[in-house]
């Protein structure tokens, strides 16, 4: 989905008019408009705006291009998981469990994975698999690649 098609999605979703979404980020309904036909995109500001608006991601409003998975964990991230900043804005490289309120959850990479370990273990998948493949993977995410540094 386009960038125009999810505006006019979340602008109807939520009841508003042009004029209405305009007066709420001090643009006029005429950017509005332009931005539904595609003619125009908004500017970064005007996007950070839209997110928090609509408590969509910026990678959401534009039509999910990236896959977006935690940077810490490695759990696909969607809108409903995504971590917030104190201020209430996305942080779109990491899930709300493993960031939260400007705070990592997980310092050390083994508590992670004996946490998930915990959680993805079955008869098909045993706990020693499980920690074989976190061990491999994890590592090679951007927050602990950076720690490791």
């Amino acid at each position: 989905m386009e960038l125009k098609d999810v505006l006019l999605e979340l602008r109807n979703k939520n009841h508003l008019t042009q004029d209405g979404l305009a007066e709420k980020l001090f643009v006029t309904r005429q950017a509005v408009s332009r931005w539904e036909s595609g003619e125009t995109t908004p500017n970064v500001e005007t996007l950070k705006s839209l997110s928090k608006l609509f408590d969509v991601s910026i990678n959401t409003l534009l039509g999910s291009p990236r896959k977006l998975v935690c940077q810490c964990c490695g759990m696909p991230l969607d809108d409903t998981s995504i971590s917030k900043e104190p201020d209430g804005s996305f942080n779109e490289e990491y899930c709300k469990w493993c960031y939260a309120d400007g705070n990592y959850i997980y310092t050390h990479l083994d508590d992670l994975i004996d946490f998930l370990v915990g959680h993805m273990t079955n008869e098909n998948f045993p706990a020693e698999r499980a920690r074989a493949f976190l061990e491999e993977q994890l590592p090679k995410l951007n927050y602990w690649s950076k720690k490791a540094q």
